[in-house]
């Protein structure tokens, strides 16, 4: 099972403005769009699910199978308390790799917990004084290893990582 985060963010961390708006290219929706095809499954946590639905995304890339990481519970997706239940629901699923999309909190819980296998990063070109946190709770040291650089744009980059454990 490889566990993989997947996230857009500023020069200086950040995976959204304050108000959660997030400006970035068409060229990394499009990277992100085509992982959630490849990998088919999506977790996330609650913030970031209502802002995906209320915005009809989840339609846009593809109907994933989403699971919520979160304390409260609706019927019409598959919401779980703890990243361990998240990556269960999905391993009962039969899937054999899982796409971590956030919030810093999501992120945060994943990585403190050690379940994190591979990062990509897609780097806009922008700066926020002020805003959401890649990692919400930077409890945790990790080393990473480089395994591919990628231009998605004139101004964007993506970075592809493993975790050494």
């Amino acid at each position: 099972m490889k566990v993989i985060l997947y996230m857009a963010i500023t020069a200086n961390g950040y995976i959204a403005k304050e108000n959660n708006e997030t400006p970035w290219s068409n060229e990394e929706w499009k990277s992100f769009s085509e992982k959630v095809k490849e990998i088919k499954n999506l977790i996330i946590g609650r913030k970031t699910f209502e802002i995906m639905d209320k915005e009809k995304e989840f339609q846009k890339i593809g109907n994933p199978f989403t699971v919520i990481v979160s304390n409260k519970e609706e019927n019409s997706f598959n919401f779980v308390n703890s990243p361990e239940q998240a990556i269960n629901l999905l391993k009962q699923k039969g899937f054999s790799k899982i796409l971590v999309a956030g919030g810093g909190m999501l992120n945060s819980s994943f990585m403190q917990k050690g379940l994190v296998d591979e990062i990509y990063l897609d780097v806009e070109p922008f700066f926020f004084g002020k805003g959401i946190k890649l990692f919400a709770n930077n409890d945790f040291e990790t080393k990473l290893e480089l395994l591919e650089t990628k231009q998605l744009s004139k101004n964007t980059i993506q970075l592809h990582y493993r975790i050494l454990k």
